[in-house]
Parts: structure tokens; sequence; C-alpha cells
């Protein structure tokens, strides 16, 4: 059985988080977390605090990345011995704002080059998903034609990810009033609208922080939209700290989603700089 290394503070614990622990569904986001180590360490430090998994946005510095970056970088999750549950295509320049390519006209090629470097790493390493960020709406572009270039990507990308038995997710985000999947219903649109596709090839990720932050109504109530949920991030609200730093409630929808038949990985896509950031959980399951 998996534990954690155990914690001098213990109060009661929430069978919530044991029971999604135990099962190895919680799955650690290295791209919010332990980014003070380098990746070879964040994948060891993943195994070692009791997880078998870990996910991560686009994980190089440019959208092309060399094959020896590539081969390191397998390597590196391969020896620690976890699995790497869910991966980001390029998302472009986050620096600049950008938040995917996936309905930029003119970017296909940047896009799908990503789409085959994710998939050949996601076959090495076990990988269930791929997340495609949308994509902010661009001035010089009718959003019409966005969203066909979208359609067109994502076929591609679905078809991709079949090939290794794996799903594309669409994500709604907060924060970016440019980005126009903000909702359930606007994420579900997205992927309705992508035919010719295989069965489970795409669907919708949930991060329960960015539908609370955009007061999203289809939170209130999973049951309507659980069945076209591929994948699931958490964090708490306001901060997007560890579950428990704020005042959301994550387990009404956790167990909703569990009680509709979601059975994926749960994400922990939370900001926590401290020396422990699995503190909160540990707490919970020993």
């Amino acid at each position: 059985m998996h534990s954690l290394p155990p914690s001098p503070t213990i109060r009661h614990r929430d069978p919530l988080w044991v029971d999604l622990f135990r099962a190895q569904r919680l799955t650690v986001n290295c791209s919010t977390l332990l980014t003070d180590l380098p990746i070879a360490a964040r994948a060891e430090a993943v195994r070692a605090a009791g997880f078998g998994a870990m996910e991560m946005w686009w994980p190089f510095p440019g959208p092309n990345p060399s094959d020896a970056e590539v081969d390191g970088f397998v390597r590196a999750v391969r020896d620690a011995g976890v699995r790497l549950s869910a991966l980001n295509f390029t998302g472009g320049a986050f620096e600049a704002g950008e938040r995917g390519l996936v309905s930029l006209p003119g970017r296909e090629s940047e896009f799908r080059d990503s789409v085959d470097i994710a998939v050949a790493i996601g076959s090495a390493l076990g990988s269930a998903g791929f997340n495609a960020l949308y994509g902010c709406r661009d001035d010089a572009h009718r959003p019409s034609r966005q969203d066909e270039v979208a359609r067109e990507n994502l076929h591609y990308a679905a078809r991709a990810a079949a090939s290794i038995g794996a799903t594309v997710y669409v994500e709604p985000l907060s924060g970016v009033p440019a980005y126009p999947v903000r909702r359930i219903d606007h994420a579900r649109a997205v992927v309705d609208a992508v035919t010719g596709v295989p069965p489970g090839s795409i669907g919708v990720l949930a991060d329960l922080y960015h539908l609370a932050v955009n007061d999203d109504p289809a939170l209130a109530d999973p049951t309507g939209w659980a069945g076209a949920i591929a994948h699931v991030q958490i964090a708490d609200v306001p901060g997007r700290g560890a579950p428990g730093s704020g005042r959301l409630d994550l387990h009404m929808p956790l167990r909703t989603l569990h009680t509709q038949g979601y059975r994926g990985y749960v994400g922990l896509e939370y900001f926590d700089t401290t020396d422990d950031p699995f503190g909160w959980l540990r707490e919970e399951v020993n």
C-alpha cells in the first residue's frame, strides 16, 4: 500500500482523499509543483511522495525540442518509475499571453509538430491524454475562421492520440479574457464539433479551479456533464493553492463525478512553493 511519510499533525481523515490516493488516481502537475527542481528530480520527488503518476504542461523551452531534449525528458520520467499521465501540447508563448495554438491560423504546422512529439512521448510513457489549449481570439481573424482551424487541428490531434489509446482534452480557462472556452458548455461544443474521430479520442478537461473562478453554473451540478469529462484537475479558490487553503468545495463535484462513472486521474494543479507541498494530503491519509 502506498503511503506518504508521516506528518507531525494528524487530523480526521477525509475518505475522499484517502480513496483517491490509495487508488493511485491522484497525479501531480509538475509544471505548478516542485518547480524549484529539475524535471528529473521532480519525477523522483513524485515517486518518493507515494504517487504513481505526474502530468506536465509543454516541458520544453521552445516548440521544436531536439531529439536529445525529448529523449532526456522520457528517460527522466521513466527512470523515476512514474507514469506521465497527461501532457500539454505546446501552448505558444505564455509570457506573451498566448494560451494554446489550436485555433490560430498560420500556426498549424507548429501545433501539429507538437502533437507528433507529444504522442511519441505519450506512447513511451503510457500517457492517458493530451491537453490542447484552444488559443485566444485574434483580431486579425474572424472567430468563425479560428473555430474552423480548431476543428481541423483537433481532428488531427484526436486521431493521433487514438493511435496510442489516449484522449485529447479541451479545457476551459479563467483569467484570460480573450480565451473563448470558459465554461463546460463551451468546451462541450468544441468537442462535439470534431467529427470523424474514434470514440473517446477527445473530451473535456474539467479544472474545478477555472470553473469556479469563471462562476460556471455547471459546477453546481455535475450530473448533466459528467459523461463528457475525460480529465479532472483541482486547486482551491482563491489563490490557486492546495485543497483546503481556500473556500472551494471540491468534495461535491469530485464525489458526483465518481458517482456518475468518472474513474480517471485527478490532477493536483495547484501552486505551493513551501517545503511540504503535499502536507495537506499527508494529514488526510496517514
